[in-house]
């Protein structure tokens, strides 16, 4: 018989297949919805810090302040802080009266010191884990390589500090010893890493002079860059790793087992095909085992990965040798 069933971060999940953070996964009833289809686990949509701070930034802009009332600015700061997470942990509780399956919260950060602070109400509220998406973007031409990604592990540490539940950090591919940052990740106080989260694109509509979103939705060919990094990193870390972007169809679901991951998630392909699609993938998934006589996913997990690989180079192969070196006008 077939089993589908992995650990995730610790967590007894029923198939690797987690619908990432989204704007379905924003409400219990679409989470009640992805349940009954088969989803392993969710990983509830992000709290932006960045959103956060926009509507601080708003609300002062519509404001005239002087110095008679300077101490509103902190009470508009705490006010539209409490409104936004006492949403999301009333998202978070009302999942976990009617939610099965592991319910993972998350948090969009851009710094690393100024929303840990409700990662302990985030447990509180009855979270099975925390997912710290997070990405510095490198453009401030002031600071090192070095001060970048400390960031990173400030950010781990101090949320580390206020939760024990497990703890995932869903990262870029944007560092200049990318192999080097996730060997260093998996040594603290993290259960997992996601390789990789997915980004605003900008474009440009040349009609009218304006910067526009792209690319909104991820492609199948999207997989190739987890794929390489779950490859390379399989067995050398010592955490879990999910994979992520790029997952379109159940055979991307074992290609990303077949390297390495302990988990897939995906989200672009059920706002194209619908939650129903979530069975389809496991179905395939299914199919391939007992065609290949697999009853559990540990029968053939990581059997492709860089280090038990005969030919470990494929992976780190950067350029096209062959396609484009033939090809002719």
């Amino acid at each position: 018989m077939i089993d589908l069933s992995v650990k995730y971060l610790g967590l007894q999940l029923k198939n690797p297949l987690i619908v990432g953070s989204s704007g379905l996964t924003n409400s219990v009833d679409d989470i009640k919805a992805l349940e009954k289809h088969g989803a392993g686990a969710v990983v509830l949509k992000s709290i932006f810090e960045e959103e956060i701070r926009l509507e601080y930034e708003k609300e002062m802009n519509n404001i005239a302040f002087d110095d008679s009332n300077l101490e509103y600015y902190d009470y508009f700061d705490y006010q539209i802080k409490e409104t936004n997470i006492k949403k999301y942990i009333e998202l978070i509780q009302n999942c976990k009266k009617e939610i099965k399956i592991p319910v993972i919260a998350s948090i969009n950060c851009t710094s690393s010191t100024e929303w840990t602070f409700f990662a302990k109400k985030i447990q509180a509220a009855g979270a099975d884990a925390l997912e710290l998406n997070a990405f510095f973007l490198p453009t401030d031409l002031n600071h090192s390589s070095s001060e970048i990604e400390n960031k990173y592990f400030s950010l781990i540490e101090n949320v580390a500090k206020e939760v024990s539940i497990p703890i995932s950090l869903k990262i870029s591919y944007y560092f200049s010893n990318l192999a080097a940052i996730i060997k260093k990740i998996s040594e603290t106080k993290v259960s997992g890493i996601v390789l990789f989260n997915r980004f605003y694109s900008p474009d440009i509509d040349i009609e009218n002079r304006k910067v526009i979103s792209t690319n909104v939705l991820s492609s199948p060919a999207e997989l190739a860059i987890s794929l390489r990094w779950i490859a390379i990193m399989a067995n050398r870390v010592n955490c879990d790793l999910a994979a992520s972007t790029g997952v379109h169809e159940g055979k991307d679901i074992i290609k990303q087992l077949l390297v390495g991951a302990d988990a897939v998630q995906a989200v672009s392909t059920f706002y194209r095909n619908g939650a129903s699609h979530i069975g389809t993938m496991l179905t395939e998934v299914e199919t391939w085992m007992r065609e290949n006589a697999y009853n559990l996913i540990s029968d053939f997990k990581g059997t492709m990965s860089q280090t038990l690989s005969q030919n470990p180079e494929a992976v780190e192969r950067v350029q096209f040798m062959k396609y484009f070196g033939e090809m002719k006008r």
